[in-house]
């Protein structure tokens, strides 16, 4: 194995292309987008165990710097009363790394240059439209605009609309539908009722909105809430801004005022974005193609480990490579170190997220007096998640 084809540029394409630059191999990273996705969703958690992946690359202080730590979560109902927290004020002395808020289209492109700074080649604006594996020693990539590449190993990491998913595993199951639509923006000059470096979570009376506030005074939020049409395609293609908002404004109109002006303030809507999850996968590999982060294990942002998931496989994929010469016994041996972790916070992430959906006045009400309780069981997990630490010198074979 000398040279490996990365298909996806996003998250987990450059971490793994940093990795396997220090095994000495040659790679190449693909993407179908012309540069970086810097405008690319809206903002995400680096949890500490995805920020300990990064931390032997050097880019961990590159992120942190980038980000805003995390210092707990506070929960409210749409009366604006108190229900419930997670202090997360030592996980920095306890973890090494806090939790990590950054701007998605931000951690793209600092992934991105620091992967080029160490060497790994990325081609921009190439899309994949075939796989060809019927060759014994090598794997061929062939794109939209006519070229074709060949490597001794190709990786997906290509997220939950996989095409090297789609080409190598046609029969894998469709990604989920969660019922879900998220919604986000970042805005200015809102007094939302918390300090910096607090993750606030509102049960509205019709939807889910969170609210996190960086040391200038940024406001960033998200809104989770059923979708208005059963027709997500369309919805994704003909959303009209405007209305949107109205329509996001409206399902807040009974919640705490100053959601409503946090979404009046923001300059530009994102979104919005059907919530998937992706499971059960068969298998995440064929030949000497593999598939890594949520190209084979999607999950909704609920259990918010999504990118240090795909942060972990990477360092746990080039493991298996430096350590087990044979493609296929290597990524074998990645499936089976990672889906045990993967299963465990992807039903964690379905339980958080099916909390989210509206509820009748008596569930409120047994919510309201019953979060504390579970939300010391969801503080325990977390910090079980956290934890996790991975050593590059761990032997896989």
């Amino acid at each position: 194995m000398r040279k490996v084809l990365i298909v996806g540029g996003g998250i987990a394409g450059p971490v793994l292309g940093m990795w396997l630059k220090r095994l000495g191999l040659e790679v190449s990273i693909i993407e179908a987008r012309p540069t970086a996705a810097v405008g690319e969703g809206a903002f995400l958690g680096v949890a500490p165990n995805g920020m300990n992946a990064l931390e032997p690359l050097g880019v961990a202080a590159a992120v942190a710097a980038a980000g805003s730590a995390c210092e707990s979560f506070q929960f409210i109902n749409r009366k604006g009363e108190a229900i419930g927290s997670i202090d997360r004020s030592g996980d920095a002395s306890a973890f090494g790394r806090p939790l990590t808020m950054i701007r998605r289209g931000q951690l793209n492109a600092l992934l991105a240059e620091e992967a080029a700074r160490q060497g790994v080649d990325i081609r921009w604006g190439q899309r994949l439209v075939a796989v060809d594996e019927t060759h014994p020693s090598h794997v061929m990539a062939r794109f939209e605009d006519g070229s074709e590449a060949s490597a001794d190993l190709l990786i997906g990491c290509d997220g939950l609309r996989s095409r090297v998913r789609s080409l190598i595993l046609p029969d894998a199951p469709a990604p989920r539908f969660t019922g879900l639509l998220d919604y986000g923006g970042f805005a200015q000059g809102v007094q939302v009722p918390v300090p910096p470096g607090v993750n606030l979570m509102l049960f509205g009376r019709r939807a889910f909105f969170g609210a996190f506030v960086t040391p200038s005074g940024e406001i960033w939020w998200f809104h989770n809430g059923a979708p208005e049409s059963p027709d997500l395609e369309a919805l994704r293609k003909h959303s009209d801004p405007t209305r949107e908002r109205e329509r996001l404004l409206e399902l807040h109109r009974e919640d705490p005022p100053w959601v409503s002006d946090v979404i009046r303030a923001t300059p530009k809507l994102l979104g919005p974005w059907p919530i998937y999850d992706l499971h059960a996968m068969p298998r995440w590999h064929s030949g000497r193609v593999c598939l890594l982060g949520d190209a084979a294990h999607a999950m909704s942002p609920s259990a918010g480990q999504g990118a240090s998931l795909a942060m972990e496989d990477a360092l746990v994929l080039a493991q298996c490579l430096r350590d087990i010469p044979t493609p296929a016994k290597a990524f074998a041996a990645f499936e089976k170190a990672r889906r045990p972790r993967v299963d465990a916070i992807f039903r964690a992430a379905r339980r958080n997220g099916s909390g989210k959906a509206v509820s009748g006045a008596v569930s409120e009400w047994f919510r309201d007096r019953l979060l504390p309780f579970f939300l010391r069981l969801g503080a325990s997990g977390q910090s079980k998640m956290y934890s996790y630490r991975l050593e590059w010198n761990q032997s896989r074979a």
